[in-house]
């Protein structure tokens, strides 16, 4: 459904048909659209990176923003996340089948970002 803006015959603008809940744009924004979340989603297309390598990989986020984003897309079920048995214990992130659906998304918003720059 699509709301619409109508004017009745006194001028009188009323919108039929209004959304009564999120619509699938803004859903995938609340799972996407949140800082750096795309960055790390997209860092993560290849191969399992390990949390300091991504954290240097996304320069300019702190290890809490990444940590938060991490544990955002994880609950998602965008990402999954292996704790390894070593010693320091060191901590893999992978993309997962579902997190890949999101990535013709984020190619075409890095190819529309980057023919627009000024």
């Amino acid at each position: 459904m699509r709301a619409r803006v109508t004017e009745d015959s006194k001028g009188r603008r009323q919108v039929s048909e209004p959304c009564a809940e999120p619509c699938p744009i803004e859903r995938g924004m609340r799972v996407l659209g949140g800082k750096w979340t795309g960055s790390i989603l997209w860092h993560l297309k290849d191969d399992p990176v390990r949390f300091n390598d991504l954290a240097r990989m996304v320069n300019g986020a702190s290890k809490k923003m990444i940590a938060d984003r991490l544990r955002h897309l994880e609950a998602h079920g965008l990402i999954t996340r292996q704790v390894m048995p070593t010693a320091p214990v060191s901590v893999h992130y992978s993309i997962t089948d579902y997190g890949r659906t999101a990535l013709n998304a984020l190619d075409a918003l890095r190819e529309w970002a980057e023919d627009r720059q000024p």
